[in-house]
């Protein structure tokens, strides 16, 4: 018998079934072949015991996996850990970048470019083929620039992996930068400018930045309408350029891949990759020191309760007491920390209570308290947080709070491992800010050794009562005692945050 030949081209199939199928080895993997088809728990496992009863093995030491590091010739940094426990890659490249390096005139720039880098296609293929041909291998492709670098990721499965290497290396060197996408990123940041005082978390978390940095600093300032509407195509055109170079960025690639096999692919597509334009200027970052201190209110007369933030300027990670005073965050927070249990629980004035010293990892970070509270009890919270702030710089912690601090933050020491990527990612970050590879054992190392006095000396170093930022977002009438009463001199400052109009030329 004949069979007549189709006299259309037959399209080519979607592979949802393949999608599916790794969705569900997904599923079976992270759900248990036991419980997805009913079979019966043991017996000893449904008998309840007391919790004094349970014991459990000491955690084993954390070991990151095996991995390379090696260079091309055009400056890419690479880094290849294998993982074959899933068939699966995924990847990352790091650029030295940030938009604490744009200019002020333009804040928002960095954050437009890193978006507009994957939204906008490729000089190649358009942002709906470039989606298109993500979304029929499963794949995924994000890009994105923050406050102090940049990236670009992917995940796909590993028989993909040569095409999805393909697309990455293409949005990472070729962006098309579609000028339909960068005027939709404009109106998206503009209607969230006309929405930022809609919360009032996030007007304490802003403004109280902006005492403690200074308004103009690029830690924390602003995007305004007449930044975003300084920003063009060109611009966006010039800071990718400078930002996005093989000489300032880190690939990362982890996965069921063989690593010579990888390393001839990541020639082929990164091999030939030149920066053009002009180099960003990234040294020496931006200095910091501490605008204000002071009382502070950014009046709410419709609110109930008030949004409270108390603090002041920080660290970085790399100071030699940041394992004390990590400790002495675990004796200040959570639910057995000093703040819970005094201001929350036997006071009764928070619904929620922190203070954490909070670094950086090369500029300073914030010691930064607070919570929220109900508008007439705003100044008993603020003064009992102060307190105890004071409490924990004024006498040493007991030996129960030590032990317990450190076994908390020793074994959350894990979680740090939990996965190859995960190792990976730290030591591509350790790199990228200059900290010894084996950084973090050496904080593991140092908390195992914190005394009681170390957590002292450090809080007496790092904790400065007389510099403290006291921020209220709440109804100021309607506090009583009067906010002036945590003032020594009984000022009072008050905070406009009327949002600039958009210029109308």
């Amino acid at each position: 018998m004949t069979h007549n030949r189709p006299t259309a081209p037959v399209p080519r199939p979607r592979r949802l079934p393949r999608r599916w199928m790794t969705m569900l080895l997904l599923a079976l993997l992270g759900t248990g072949l036991g419980l997805l088809l009913g079979w019966p728990a043991p017996a000893n496992a449904l008998t309840p015991r007391h919790f004094d009863e349970l014991s459990f093995p000491a955690l084993p030491e954390v070991q990151v996996p095996a991995y390379e590091r090696y260079q091309l010739p055009n400056g890419l940094v690479v880094y290849l850990m294998e993982d074959h426990e899933l068939p699966l890659v995924s990847g990352s490249a790091t650029f030295r970048t940030g938009s604490r390096f744009e200019p002020a005139t333009q804040v928002g720039l960095a954050s437009i470019t890193g978006e507009a880098m994957r939204l906008g296609g490729t000089i190649n293929l358009s942002a709906d083929a470039l989606n298109e041909a993500l979304e029929d291998r499963a794949a995924s492709i994000e890009t994105g620039f923050d406050l102090a670098a940049g990236s670009a990721s992917f995940s796909a499965l590993a028989e993909d992996t040569p095409d999805i290497l393909t697309l990455f290396a293409d949005v990472i060197q070729r962006p098309a930068f579609a000028q339909d996408k960068i005027d939709f990123l404009k109106r998206q940041a503009s209607g969230s400018i006309a929405r930022r005082n809609d919360s009032p978390d996030s007007i304490t978390s802003r403004e109280f930045r902006k005492r403690v940095y200074g308004p103009d600093s690029p830690y924390a300032r602003t995007v305004e309408y007449a930044t975003l509407a300084a920003i063009g195509r060109q611009d966006i055109l010039d800071f990718y350029q400078a930002s996005v170079r093989p000489e300032r960025t880190i690939l990362g690639i982890v996965g069921d891949f063989d690593s010579a096999t990888m390393k001839q692919l990541i020639e082929q597509r990164f091999g030939s990759w030149r920066g053009t334009g002009t180099a960003l200027t990234v040294t020496p970052l931006p200095e910091v020191s501490q605008a204000e201190a002071g009382v502070f209110v950014v009046d709410q007369p419709q609110m109930t309760q008030s949004s409270v933030q108390i603090g002041h300027l920080g660290g970085q990670l790399n100071y030699p007491d940041h394992a004390a005073l990590s400790v002495m965050n675990e004796v200040l927070n959570g639910f057995s920390g000093r703040l819970f249990n005094e201001v929350r629980s036997r006071q009764g004035l928070a619904y929620s209570v922190y203070a954490f010293w909070a670094p950086r990892l090369d500029y300073p970070g914030l010691f930064v308290g607070g919570g929220e509270t109900r508008t007439e009890t705003t100044v008993p919270f603020v003064q009992s947080v102060k307190a105890e702030i004071n409490r924990i710089r004024q006498e040493p912690i007991t030996a129960a709070e030590l032990a317990q601090a450190q076994d908390a933050v020793l074994n959350s020491f894990v979680f740090n491992f939990q996965t190859p990527s995960q190792a990976l990612n730290r030591l591509i970050r350790d790199e990228y800010y200059g900290y010894p590879a084996d950084f973090i054992f050496q904080f593991q190392s140092q908390v195992r050794t914190t005394t009681a006095q170390d957590v002292l000396t450090a809080a007496q170093a790092r904790l400065d009562p007389d510099q403290l930022v006291i921020l209220v977002v709440g109804n100021q009438s309607g506090i009583t005692p009067a906010l002036a009463t945590l003032a020594p001199n009984g000022q009072v400052t008050a905070i406009d945050i009327t949002i600039p109009a958009p210029s109308q030329s």
